[in-house]
């Protein structure tokens, strides 16, 4: 009840609006056999000061609700208090030391510390805030050099995806001058400690068609206008991926219809020929290349769905041996090499495990995740013949281990520096159940259903659904102190493996991708059709969420079942899938989603993008979009649009908001821990106000 005189106020805002964007020029549209009218295209000029100052009365209301909502409940509190009592990771090891990332100020980026040994106190070696005075910048990545004499590290300056890489001198603990800028979807790939490899960004405009075509070497102390040019794929439009392992510089260049790969490499020397060599030509296997080693070029066989290890000769490409077979039902995720092993690390039903192989492919030794707990490898220490990993889920903060690979035994890490903590709640304080669900054309779809042990499941429990569903991306389970509280308040949380995802291997992508793009979205309306019918929670309680492609899911389920759900909260979501293709890097996702230029895809576009599904006589339910200002991944246009045709309708009497991140790109206010607990206590917040009030 006490949310009736804010919907109230928003209804008359939103009549004010209203009137006034409805007089701004529409654009108009033609397609094949389909014109339409676009009321908001006055809403792509960023710039525009009419679109700014729209935006700040769309914040400015929505800032209004969130305070109020984060005032009204604990989850800021607890957020703080959780984060406090949970435990850290270990650090990254590369080249000789080893990496942390410190929080010294809570209204600063976190600074980058190195360590020679674990035992020792780490030194800091990168500040961010003392470079560029400005607390929105973060340390995106970093990479020693051969010898671990430089350290080159990238910075998010203003949370777009064009970053610039900056450089230190490590045993001197020295900025040194080099600045390299418009760095896009780069690797920090050394040769030795000459300088590096980088993909460089033209575009003007951060919004228009993704134009990263270019691959530099640059030389430490010299102007980046000095840096030479390895490959330039311009006229091809095509892109590419590059490597280093071993002496070999990798490259994977993809043509311009996702439909070949060209594989080249460049034998690293101190010298400057960077020659292209290539050893396969216009393969249509698209195969995944995983390692060179001994001469033999490692990748996944995508014959095999479950992930299958095999390698061939860089002379000889033609002859392929399995050195791994595929295990059914169990996905293989990732694989790490040492000297002497292949060590593998799989999902089965949502437990994890590692297993440790020789060179042949024989099985050596398993390590199982505990309590369905995630895992990374962190290093591999040859002197010991030890793993050291870090284990973690949903509701239990990072575990640090050691594996001996010898004797089989774990044993937990810490000293005086890493040291363990109690765990927040026992084990077996949360039920987990990793479960499948019928889809409505028969299939078995994953589902993980979290609540606190105990808890009477009666249909009136606050359940919040989330999923992602795209591009082959496999879900895996991230430590979220949000999440455990609005648990440990008696709600429910549920993910679901939709097709399009990852998540059984690579067959459950192909079912979810193009033309059958509709089994995504009918998967995640499935599992909240399951939710309900199965006692979790009702539509009147239940939440959905989701993050870029899960924005998207979000906007098609939104549209398309609104009485479903009491609550949408959409993140950088992509809902114009008529012009997906004319901003930023959605050129590169015809492959996902199909082509609005070819009809037979037009049209099956047109039938689920959620703009265009809009109806005028719907009221659809709660909403809450967040965009950032520079998102030029999923561009914020996407945003303003779908939010103001949502507002913008006569039958609309549930809210509709619309959070614009300033300073911010695809992952939001994420590089100061103020800013960052904040947004998250806004989101679960805002949910956990709508769903009990």
């Amino acid at each position: 009840m006490r949310l009736l005189p804010l919907f109230s106020f928003f209804l008359l805002i939103s009549f004010i609006s209203r009137s006034q964007t409805s007089q701004k020029a529409p654009g108009e549209f033609s397609r094949f056999d389909y014109r339409y009218i676009d009321q908001y295209v006055w809403l792509e000029k960023n710039n525009d000061p009419e679109v700014k100052e729209w935006i700040n009365q769309q914040n400015e209301k929505t800032q209004e609700v969130l305070e109020k909502a984060v005032k009204d409940n604990n989850f800021l509190f607890k957020i703080k208090d959780y984060q406090s009592l949970s435990t850290n990771t270990l650090p990254s090891k590369r080249g000789k030391y080893f990496y942390s990332n410190y929080r010294l100020d809570k209204d600063k980026p976190g600074v980058l510390h190195y360590r020679e040994n674990l035992d020792d106190m780490p030194k800091e070696l990168v500040d961010p805030y003392s470079v560029y005075k400005d607390n929105s910048v973060f340390i995106s990545n970093y990479s020693p050099s051969k010898n671990s004499k430089y350290l080159a590290y990238q910075i998010s300056v203003d949370g777009s995806d064009r970053h610039e890489i900056r450089f230190v001198n490590i045993t001197k603990q020295e900025y040194l001058e080099d600045v390299l800028k418009d760095v896009k979807f780069s690797n920090l790939t050394w040769n030795f400690d000459e300088g590096i490899f980088y993909k460089k960004n033209a575009n003007i405009n951060k919004v228009a068609k993704d134009s990263t075509f270019q691959l530099f070497f640059h030389r430490i102390g010299e102007k980046q206008d000095q840096d030479q040019l390895i490959l330039d794929t311009t006229d091809k439009e095509s892109t590419f991926d590059y490597t280093r392992k071993g002496s070999k510089l990798f490259i994977i260049e993809t043509n311009k219809e996702e439909s070949l790969k060209n594989y080249y490499y460049i034998n690293l020397s101190n010298s400057t020929d960077f020659t292209l060599v290539p050893f396969l030509k216009n393969d249509s296997n698209n195969f995944e290349f995983v390692n060179f080693k001994n001469d033999s070029i490692y990748y996944i066989n995508n014959k095999y769905p479950w992930g299958s290890l095999s390698k061939f000769s860089i002379r000889n490409p033609s002859v392929q041996t399995t050195v791994i077979p595929q295990y059914y039902n169990h996905l293989l995720l990732d694989s790490y090499f040492t000297k002497d092993y292949i060590i593998c690390k799989y999902k089965h039903e949502g437990n994890y495990y590692i297993n440790v192989n020789d060179y042949n492919g024989k099985l050596i030794r398993k390590f199982e995740a505990p309590y369905s707990m995630n895992l990374n490898i962190r290093f591999f220490d040859s002197k010991t013949n030890e793993l050291y990993v870090t284990f973690y889920s949903y509701t239990i903060s990072y575990l640090n281990y050691r594996l001996n690979i010898d004797t089989g035994k774990s044993n937990v890490y810490y000293n005086s520096y890493i040291r363990p903590k109690p765990t927040l709640f026992p084990f077996d304080y949360f039920e987990t159940k990793n479960i499948t669900y019928k889809s409505r054309d028969n299939k078995n779809i994953p589902i993980t259903i979290i609540y606190k042990k105990g808890i009477e499941l009666n249909g009136q429990n606050p359940t919040l659904l989330e999923a992602y569903g795209g591009f082959g991306i496999i879900s895996s389970p991230k430590y979220d102190v949000g999440l455990l509280h609005f648990l440990e308040k008696g709600g429910v949380y549920a993910y679901a493996e939709i097709r399009g995802g990852g998540d059984k291997g690579i067959s459950w992508h192909k079912n979810g991708r193009k033309d059958k793009k509709m089994n995504t979205f009918n998967d995640f309306i499935d599992a909240a059709e399951f939710l309900i019918s199965s006692g979790y929670t009702s539509s009147e309680k239940l939440a959905i969420s989701g993050t870029s492609h899960g924005g998207l899911v979000v906007g098609v389920a939104l549209t398309q079942r609104p009485e479903l759900f009491k609550v949408a909260v959409s993140k950088v979501g992509v809902y114009d899938m008529l012009r997906f293709d004319e901003y930023t890097i959605g050129v590169r996702h015809l492959d996902e989603f199909g082509d609005p230029n070819v009809k037979e895809d037009f049209d099956y576009l047109k039938a689920y993008s959620p703009l265009h599904n809009i109806k005028d006589d719907v009221n659809y339910p709660i909403t809450l979009i967040i965009t950032s200002e520079n998102d030029d991944r999923v561009p914020p246009i996407h945003s303003y649009k779908f939010a103001a045709k949502l507002q913008e309708r006569q039958a609309q009497k549930n809210p509709v908001y619309l959070m614009v991140k300033e300073k911010a790109g695809h992952y939001g206010k994420i590089a100061n821990y103020t800013d960052r607990v904040k947004q998250e206590a806004e989101f679960y917040s805002f949910i956990w106000e709508t769903l009990t009030k």
